[in-house]
This record gives C-alpha cells, structure tokens and sequence, in this order.
C-alpha cells in the first residue's frame, strides 16, 4: 500500500530530524519553526508559514481563523510542538485543522522528547 504524499513527507521529517539533531530539545515551538523554515530553504522545499484558513459555519465566515504552522509542497499541514509528549488532543485538533484547511494530510511534529516524535493523520 503506498503512503499518501510519501515522498513529500520523507522531504518534511528529514529537515524535522536535521533541526532536532542540531537543537536538540528544550526551545519553544518558534524556534523550532524558525529553524524548519531555514532547512525548508536551504533544501528548497516549498512551504508557507503561518497560512490563514477561513473557517465557515453554515453560510457564516467566523470572525476567527485558523492559522496552520506550515503549509508544505502546498499540499500538507504540519504542525509544529514542542512538549513533553503528543496528547490524543493534539491529534483531534490537527484533523479540525485538516477539515478548515481541506487539506489531506497532516503531520504532527514534537521536537519536546528526546528524539523527534512525528504522526501522520488523514482526513
């Protein structure tokens, strides 16, 4: 069975794991972004930071959004933490943000643990 975006992912996690070996663990999450957005570069690995999904109920635009972490290859939501482990909430909220950003495929990242812990989550 093949992976959806496995190519593209395996691009994503290896500059995740490069920014862990450099870092280690212990910064918050915007230096983590930080430097994944310098490795995204420096691979030249298409992303947006920060990109603002517009989240409807029924016919209403809310007046809040959802702003992702990363958009990557234009096509996967990642999501960036830095804590001491990956909460099932965790998981529940990158789905919600999957379904406001109709995007796929998530991938959950917590540079917080000794090794980097990453998950893949379909909508």
């Amino acid at each position: 069975m093949e992976l959806l975006y496995e190519k593209e992912t395996y691009e994503i996690i290896g500059a995740c794991m490069e920014v862990h070996n450099e870092l280690g663990k212990g910064f918050s999450e915007i230096v983590y972004k930080d430097a994944l957005e310098y490795e995204f570069q420096l691979r030249n690995i298409p992303y947006e930071r920060e990109k603002t999904f517009i989240i409807k109920y029924k016919d209403k635009k809310l007046p809040h959004s959802y702003d992702a972490d990363f958009v990557v290859f234009n096509k996967i939501a990642l999501e960036v933490k830095a804590i001491e482990q990956l909460i099932p909430g965790n998981v529940r909220q990158t789905l919600n943000y999957l379904a406001a950003s109709k995007l796929k495929l998530g991938l959950l990242v917590n540079f917080g643990e000794d090794s980097l812990k990453h998950k893949r989550i379909i909508l």
